[in-house]
């Protein structure tokens, strides 16, 4: 039997953004980053109002195919529950196409303001993080942005086929608790780049030498995230995706090659364009500025923790 949304009902979700790859863990590393886009949702008697300001605001469709929208009926979907109708507002913070997985945390910030919904309705039906890591990362693919989002601090996320080739797959993260002292800040220049594009500058095949390489670095990055912060530098060494996307990505590269010159573990963002910077200490003052001066907004961010949704009023 379906369970229906009160009218009136009303909810919020905070989700933060993520960086994924953290250098050497292509598709599979991630982490929330202290930058958060707020999602109110309330059940109405019937139709659908959208709303969007901030980031993003006049380049997203405002119907029923906005990302958070469709992952807001999918939680709904998946908990058994229906809406007659729904008023969405979407405050956004993180920036579009800069590498900080906005599209993840819209997806996560649909569903955990769902299963807000949900929990108003029944509280036996909220769904557990492991689903809302699966169903999130469905939107996407793969689950090393949705994941961070879901869960909050590092993660180390993996898929795998429940079937046929191509078929269903099932996602799956751990969260990984950072050392405490750790932060970040981020890079992030004025252009965009497209995931898609990016992607498709990479090789089906890279050199033994280097898969070796990368999968040393990526297991050293678990330990340098959570209790060796210090071995960050090496850490987020990589050899199979960032040297394939720098000709894509000139400033990025520049910028990660300068900061990486000063002792700093710089990497790309995902897929770009933005730097990210893992360490205890920020940024020197002068090279703060040189970027700045090259157009970046320079942002020190904290670790985040896990979406956040609760109920405002029923």
């Amino acid at each position: 039997m379906t369970a229906t949304l009160i009218a009136g009902t009303t909810v919020r979700a905070v989700v933060p953004a993520s960086s994924a790859n953290l250098g050497p863990g292509f598709d599979t590393l991630g982490l929330a980053l202290g930058l958060y886009d707020e999602i109110t949702v309330t059940a109405v008697p019937s139709g659908l109002s959208v709303r969007v300001d901030g980031e993003g605001a006049g380049e997203v469709p405002w119907g029923p195919s906005h990302l958070v929208v469709r992952a807001i009926e999918r939680g709904l979907e998946a908990a058994g529950v229906w809406a007659n109708g729904l008023d969405v507002h979407c405050h956004n913070r993180i920036p579009h196409s800069r590498g900080l997985g906005s599209s993840a945390s819209a997806a996560v910030g649909g569903l955990a303001a769902a299963n807000a919904l949900v929990t108003a309705v029944d509280p036996s039906l909220a769904l557990a993080p492991e689903t809302l890591v699966q169903l999130a990362s469905e939107f996407e693919g793969h689950p090393d942005n949705a994941s961070a989002s879901v869960l909050g601090g590092a993660v180390v996320s993996w898929s795998r086929e429940v079937g046929p080739p191509e078929g269903p797959r099932h996602f799956a993260a751990v969260r990984l608790d950072v050392h405490p002292d750790l932060g970040a800040t981020v890079l992030i220049p004025g252009e965009k780049s497209s995931t898609a594009h990016t992607r498709g500058l990479l090789p089906d095949l890279v050199p033994h030498r280097d898969a070796a390489f990368t999968a040393s670095r990526s297991a050293l990055a678990v330990v340098a995230l959570t209790s060796r912060p210090d071995l960050l530098p090496l850490a987020t060494e990589d050899r199979i995706h960032q040297p394939y996307r720098a000709e894509a990505l000139p400033t990025t590269t520049r910028w990660v090659r300068t900061l990486r010159a000063h002792g700093h573990a710089a990497t790309v963002s995902g897929a770009g364009p933005t730097v990210l910077v893992l360490g205890t200490d920020s940024i020197a003052s002068d090279l703060r500025a040189q970027a700045e001066d090259d157009g970046m907004t320079v942002l020190d961010l904290e670790i985040a923790g896990a979406v956040d949704s609760a109920l405002v009023t029923a």
